[in-house]
């Protein structure tokens, strides 16, 4: 189709509220304790690197659930479908929503899970078991850095639900504790595993793009029906992070996709980040015509701008855009926009394919018009989609992505093999979390993204553009 020669690559535990001593500082430059991205810490006597790192073989996958509000519940059934896995224990500090997945699951004709549930410290209860390989979190944020902590510390691999932490101190202590356990702890990044974000990722990766120069993903949502809804998050969990913080909270799903196009931490790294924010007025808005005076919301008062920007520099000299806006009415998007010196790919484009992409790729096209991605799709198409896409439709959310992330997961575990994402890009991929909040309150200045990789990133290897592999046998 193309004869364009190849570039190298070269490239919810309940929901209660967090307390003032867990989020402090989030909203001001000063907070965060401990090593600064400058001067990353020295390793331990003993602590080694976890890159390259092959799982230990499992034959059966155990996986313990913390947190069981919609996505916790929702993503239960997508583990005990992936063969060669099972959902060994549940837990939620709401002892019923522990009780209603077990009832779920049971119905579906897998095995009972025990329950866990009625206090803070149930999960801490449920992790003294010994019938747990890997552990995933899916409560509310703040809770996310001591309980995938808690996971390691357990002797169990952990997969947390976006961010692992908030804070630059909370991130370096994920690297180093999963360094010092021996043990991974991973994003559960769905949109990683998304297929054209995977499609997207070969086409770089074989030269389609050229040098690939920039790249703009985030999270876009209009999620103001939600975020005051009194049953949605609980407790108005989400909600209250508005009234808190000036982070950018979730570029992680646009973010993460380029990233890995750019090869961050496998011969490119995120060198400086810079911020600006619009004012808070999107949910005020909201709030003054949908929402009756009776409602406690109208003793809080906003402060996370509308639509958050970062703008971040790379060692090989890219820039990456990665936004985050959820107070404002617009269509979703995730952006999903590559561009190199030879061609462009963006996602979102409205119907202009079935894919829902667009690309101008030289020498292919020309004429300044804009080319479906449908084709190239076909073409690029990652051989997870290619193997278990039918199974991904049938058996997961996000257009089928929970469930490829699910299967390549406990795949990656049962044939020991090294895992495609790991605790580096978990950890810089939320930085511009508490990055956003330092930058926001120096003017929009840049700061110093941490390597957490300590100058590993240099060298080139394997993660999302893996190789086909097979999902062991069920004996």
């Amino acid at each position: 189709m193309h004869e364009i020669p190849a570039v190298s690559r070269r490239t919810l535990m309940g929901g209660a509220l967090a307390s003032g001593a867990v989020v402090a500082g989030l909203g001001t430059a000063t907070a965060h304790a401990g090593p600064t991205a400058d001067t990353p810490p020295a390793r331990r006597r003993g602590q080694k690197s976890m890159i390259n790192v092959p799982f230990d073989t499992y034959r059966t996958v155990r996986v313990a659930l913390i947190g069981l509000g919609n996505r916790g519940h929702g993503m239960a059934s997508g583990w005990a479908a992936v063969p060669g896995c099972t959902v060994t224990a549940v837990c939620d500090i709401r002892a019923d929503r522990a009780r209603r997945t077990a009832d779920q699951l049971a119905a579906e004709g897998r095995p009972r899970p025990a329950e866990y549930g009625g206090s803070a410290d149930a999960y801490e209860r449920m992790l003294r078991r010994e019938d747990i390989d890997l552990v995933y979190v899916a409560t509310p944020w703040e809770f996310h850095y001591e309980q995938g902590r808690a996971a390691l510390l357990s002797g169990r691999h952990a997969i947390v639900e976006l961010p692992i932490a908030t804070e630059l101190r909370e991130l370096w202590d994920l690297v180093d504790t999963s360094e010092r356990t021996r043990r991974h702890l991973f994003l559960s990044e769905n949109c990683s595993y998304g297929r054209n974000e995977l499609a997207m990722l070969k086409m770089a990766h074989d030269g389609l793009l050229g040098d690939v120069t920039n790249g703009h993903g985030g999270y876009l949502h209009d999620l103001r029906a939600l975020l005051f809804s009194d049953t949605y998050y609980t407790d108005s969990w989400r909600r209250l992070w508005h009234t808190r913080s000036t982070a950018s909270f979730y570029p992680m799903h646009g973010l993460a996709p380029i990233a890995a196009a750019m090869d961050i931490n496998r011969g490119d790294r995120m060198t400086t980040l810079r911020a600006t924010a619009t004012e808070p007025r999107g949910l005020a808005d909201y709030r003054e015509r949908f929402v009756p005076r009776s409602h406690p919301s109208w003793k809080e008062t906003y402060i996370n701008g509308d639509l958050i920007t970062c703008l971040i520099d790379t060692a090989q000299g890219r820039v990456i855009r990665a936004e985050h806006e959820v107070s404002s009415p617009r269509p979703y998007s995730r952006i999903n926009s590559l561009a190199g010196s030879r061609g462009i790919f963006e996602d979102y484009a409205g119907v202009t394919s079935a894919s829902g992409g667009r690309v101008y790729l030289e020498p292919d096209h020309s004429g300044h018009a804009w080319r479906p991605f449908d084709t190239y799709l076909k073409e690029f198409d990652h051989w997870l989609w290619q193997k278990i896409g039918d199974d991904a439709a049938n058996n997961g959310g996000h257009g089928g992505m929970d469930y490829v992330l699910q299967w390549r997961t406990v795949q990656q575990m049962r044939a020991g093999l090294v895992p495609d994402m790991d605790v580096y890009d978990a950890a810089v991929w939320c930085s511009p979390i508490p990055l956003s909040v330092k930058s926001l309150a120096a003017g929009g200045r840049p700061v110093t993204v941490p390597d957490f990789t300590r100058g590993s990133w240099v060298n080139h290897r394997t993660g999302l553009d893996s190789r086909p592999s097979e999902m062991p046998p069920v004996t």
